[in-house]
């Protein structure tokens, strides 16, 4: 693998690892991840993830960067409108939902911004 093949293995690799990474800090909390990579014709979400009073869909960024930076608001559109899809095709529409931003350095070490966005801003 030469430039830029090498660069996107190296890149889908890290955002796997992110999302692990993701995955256990929700478990740790009492969460379930139900999805991971859940794509929908509106658009993917990273992780989904059960807890008894509600589920998460969480936006999982493998570096560290300001919050108001690491996703547009085009962006979450997007996972708003995949969101909805998960909701009304994979579950039953009674828990309410949140969105949270997911930011892991190379390190590992996990930064959760719980309700980064809110669905009624799109």
């Amino acid at each position: 693998m030469y430039g830029s093949a090498m660069y996107y293995a190296q890149s889908h690799f890290t955002g796997i690892a992110a999302e692990e990474s993701a995955e256990r800090s929700y478990r740790a909390q009492g969460g379930r991840a139900i999805a991971s990579r859940w794509r929908c014709p509106e658009g993917e979400i990273d992780l989904v993830v059960a807890f008894p009073s509600e589920i998460v869909f969480a936006e999982v960024k493998a570096r560290r960067r300001h919050a108001a930076d690491a996703v547009s608001a085009r962006q979450w559109a997007r996972i708003g409108a995949a969101a909805a899809r998960f909701l009304a095709e994979e579950t039953d529409g009674t828990l309410p939902c949140r969105f949270d931003l997911v930011l892991v350095d190379r390190s590992g070490a996990v930064e959760r911004i719980e309700n980064a966005a809110s669905y009624d801003e799109w």
